[in-house]
């Protein structure tokens, strides 16, 4: 079986963010797609369609048997987005590392304030647990695997937090209102996606579709 996967980074990163996994990925034969894209200067919805239409065409997507998907932050609202709009016929797996489903708490807190405006852009805003983002996205027709840290990578944020959260997402915002499968791990949101147990954590989830 030929699989592919697409990567999808989170808000103000790059592509280097997740050149560790995607390293990971290719060693277990699946070949990958990881590219920057501009997450601070487009809204949620010209991101997800302009990235994902160009990683598929770039895969060649229809050759594969399997296209999955795993993704970090703000990557899983992106892929989420494009699937509630798009039909994929070789859809796979996705695996979402720390991902806002209900918004972030630090986007509600901040979102009027000039330098969280000028650090997330108009993407920023389109995260608060309001926003009508979220009544736009149907439930993932797929297996689903959730990763969500408990320990703060952004300690001046934890008073935002009521339960377990990674310093910029909770763990009850990263749950699907769909059925899914959850895993929290003892990281922070900011190298999650480097972190050696999520990395096995997402292979294993690709190859069987369920965590150890």
């Amino acid at each position: 079986m030929t699989e592919a996967v697409i990567l999808i980074h989170g808000l103000g990163r790059t592509q280097w963010s997740l050149k560790r996994l995607e390293k990971k990925l290719q060693k277990q034969e699946f070949t990958t797609y990881n590219q920057s894209y501009p997450s601070t200067r487009q809204q949620v919805n010209e991101s997800a369609e302009s990235y994902i239409s160009q990683a598929l065409n770039s895969l060649g997507a229809t050759k594969f048997d399997k296209v999955h998907f795993v993704t970090h932050s703000l990557g899983g609202i992106l892929v989420r987005y494009y699937l509630s709009n798009h039909k994929l016929d070789k859809l796979g797996r996705i695996v979402m590392l720390a991902p806002p489903n209900h918004g972030s708490e630090v986007a509600d807190k901040f979102q009027d304030k000039w330098w969280y405006k000028m650090a997330t852009g108009p993407t920023g805003q389109q995260l608060t647990e309001s926003s009508p983002l979220y009544q736009q996205l149907r439930p993932l027709e797929t297996d689903v695997g959730v990763i969500i840290g408990n320990r703060s990578s952004d300690p001046w944020f934890n008073h935002l937090f009521d339960g377990d959260h990674d310093g910029k997402v909770s763990v009850a915002s990263a749950r699907l209102k769909e059925d899914h499968q959850l895993k929290v791990v003892n990281c922070g949101h900011t190298l999650l996606m480097e972190n050696k147990e999520v990395m096995n954590l997402v292979i294993e989830f690709l190859r069987n579709g369920s965590f150890a």
